[in-house]
Parts: structure tokens; sequence; C-alpha cells
């Protein structure tokens, strides 16, 4: 007769990494479960320099674990923040085709996300001028069911839920976790005496390949970090933007494009763009990683996505280092923004798998390897989707 396991760890106090902790203990208040954060406090990295979306799943391929993921993920979210008192608001947002050759791609859009079950509505000029009078476009989709939320104040909650009858350990950095016949043994780059669990969980971000691989998996795909830069609009120009305003993506591109979003403390950011951050947690063009850099310049994934997309990364790098060119981007979207109108915020980075071909790996990625689970990709939505992904991970961690 299987037992279920009785302890677990999870290596990252990211908010996958929390939900999945939380989970973990939700489906046994008796299990020991830990969590390992290298960092002095959880939230440190893409949840808490994410943009705040709660994202509606319009934008990904019907079927997909994205997709699927997103819309439960997003129902329980909702759920989650009203049981804990967490900011969120269902404020909605506009996709704005801007001239008639987005209008096959915003077609598109309005395919997947009827297909979704995504609550939508498609407006012409006038309709979007309604929403968002200081946005240009001549048509838009207005996605009702899009909100946004305070992911950090979500990892709050979900650390004080996982302490109630776990841990939380900070300041930790996890080297390697080893499989073995009886479970898993944590190493630790600080050389602290190695712990013993039943179950493990990297859910490392934007070190997630690492540990992998450090692990013993094999794993040919490759974490490159790109840059999110933001600026914000300063009080007196709040008013140009109600909610959220994105423009139709290009599907030639692997990126969405620069956008509008509020916050729920009534800012507004701008962007982002996304440009090769020189290390992993390289939040300025000075964060210089040696290792980082040359990892990702001799990925043979990066230089192919890099040649096939020289002009779009060019123009990133441009808008990365000139403020004039960023500000035309916005106003593709919003004419009346100006440069003084905009202050710098601090940046994000993104923890993108390419694979060697050069593709973005779209989709979220679980590999299982003896007692240890693997969360390798788990790009927007994932925080969106973060406590339905728990629920996926936490089932597979827990598997005989």
């Amino acid at each position: 007769m299987n037992t279920a396991p009785r302890s677990a760890c999870v290596v990252g106090g990211g908010i996958v990494g929390l939900a999945v902790a939380a989970r973990l203990l939700e489906s046994d208040p008796e299990r020991r479960v830990v969590v390992f954060e290298k960092e002095s406090a959880i939230a440190r990295h893409q949840t808490g320099r994410n943009s705040g979306v709660l994202h509606s799943g319009l934008y990904y391929r019907p079927g997909s674990s994205k997709a699927l993921n997103c819309r439960e993920g997003k129902a329980l979210m909702e759920a989650f923040c009203a049981a804990e008192r967490v900011p969120l608001e269902l404020c909605g947002k506009v996709v704005v085709a801007t001239d008639e050759a987005q209008l096959p791609a915003l077609d598109e859009l309005e395919r997947r996300g009827r297909a979704n079950g995504v609550d939508l509505e498609r407006v012409d000029a006038a309709g979007l001028f309604e929403l968002e009078p200081h946005a240009r476009g001549i048509a838009a989709l207005h996605v009702k069911e899009a909100g946004i939320v305070d992911y950090v104040a979500v990892c709050e909650r979900l650390a004080a839920r996982v302490t109630e009858r776990g841990e939380v350990r900070t300041g930790l950095r996890v080297a390697a976790l080893e499989p073995g016949p009886d479970g898993v043994t944590v190493r630790f780059e600080s050389g602290a005496p190695p712990e013993h669990f039943d179950v493990a969980v990297n859910c490392a971000g934007l070190h997630c390949d690492r540990v992998a691989r450090a692990s013993g998996l094999e794993w040919p795909q490759r974490i490159v970090p790109f840059r999110g830069e933001y600026w914000e609009l300063v009080p007196e120009a709040r008013h140009l933007v109600r909610n959220l305003i994105y423009p139709t993506p290009d599907p030639r591109f692997p990126f969405l494009g620069v956008h509008f979003t509020r916050m729920t403390d009534g800012s507004v950011e701008c962007g982002p763009n996304a440009v090769l951050a020189l290390a992993r947690e390289g939040y300025r063009w000075r964060d210089v990683s040696v290792r980082d850099t040359l990892d990702a310049l001799s990925y043979r994934g990066f230089q192919r996505l890099a040649v096939r997309h020289l002009s779009m990364g060019l123009g990133e790098i441009v808008r990365s280092i000139s403020k004039t060119a960023f500000v035309r981007a916005l106003q593709r979207l919003v004419p009346a923004v100006r440069a003084e109108h905009l202050v710098r915020v601090p940046a994000g980075v993104r923890a993108q798998t390419l694979s060697p071909l050069g593709a973005l790996v779209d989709d979220f990625v679980l590999q299982k390897d003896g007692a240890v689970v693997h969360v390798l990709n788990a790009p927007s939505p994932a925080a969106t989707s973060s406590l339905a992904i728990a629920r996926r991970v936490a089932d597979l961690a827990l598997q005989p």
C-alpha cells in the first residue's frame, strides 16, 4: 500500500512556490512543509515586480495549459482575494487595433477569447472613446472581466497560511534537489547541513533550469532573462488612462508590446519593453553577471531567436535607452502622453524558457523526476494562474 508523503519542501518564495506550499498543506494539514527562499523576504523577483494584472485568458490557444489554468486560476484568485481581503478589482481592459492591418489579429484574439469563455465585446472607435477617451484606435476588444490585483499582498497571505502549520525559511539558497529511493536530499549552497524530505518542488523561477540540472535532470532548454522596463504616469496625467489599455499583439513577434496598466493603488504603469538582461536578476543595464551573459549569448536557442527577430530586438534596445522612443511607442495607443508625464519605476525580469531551436516556450512546463517536480516554465499569466498551477503541481508531487 502506498503511503502519502509526510514531508515536502518547495524551492522559491514567489507566488507559485507559496501557492504550491499552501496547497500541500491544504491537502494534509499534518504534512511537514517547508519553503526555502534565497532572498531575505518573499516575492522579491518576478512576483514582486509584476504588473498586477488579473488576466482573463484572452490570448491563449484554446485547450492549452495556459488557457485552462488561467481560467481556473482567475476564479480561484478572485475567491482567495475576497476571503483574505486582498485588493482586487475587475476593472476591464481594451485591446486596441490602431490600423486596418491589425484587424485580422484582433479577429483571432476575439475568436480565442470566446472559445475560452472570456466575457468580451467588440467595439468600434466610438465605443473605444466611451471606455478610454484618450486612446486611439479603429476597433477594440473590451475584455470586461480583466482585472488588477496586489500580488505581493497575495503572497503575504499565502505565506501566512503556510506558516500556520509549516515554515518559510528565507536567506537559504538551494543548490540541488537529489532524488533517491526514499525521498529527496536538499543541498544548500551555504554549506548548511543537507535535509531530507519525501517530495520536493522546484519553483526557483529565474534559476529553475539550473536547479533542475544540478539535481540531475537532463533538460535541453534554458532560461534566458528578459528585462521589462516601466515608466509611470505622474499623478496629473493619470486621467489619460481609466483602466488597462493594450495593443493588438503582432503575431510575428514573441512579446506583447508596451501597454498601460492601472494599479490597485491608483498609479498607472506604462510598458514594458523587452531586452536581454545581462544577469538573471539584471534589473538595470549596469547589473551584469559574466556567467549569466555568457550563458545566454552562447546558447544556440538565443542566437537563433536574436537573428530571427533582429529588427524587433534593436527597436527594444532603442526604447530602453531613449525615453523619446519609448514615448513614441506609447503614443500609438494614447497620443496625449508626453515625456514630461513619465517617471521611471523599477524594472522586472521575465524568466523565459527558450528551446534550442530559438522558440519561446509558450505553455507552462512541469517535469517530474522521481520525488521531485520541476516547474520549468511559468511565464505570464502564472500569477493569475498560480492557485490552479499549484493544484497540478501538488497532485503531481504526491503521485507515487
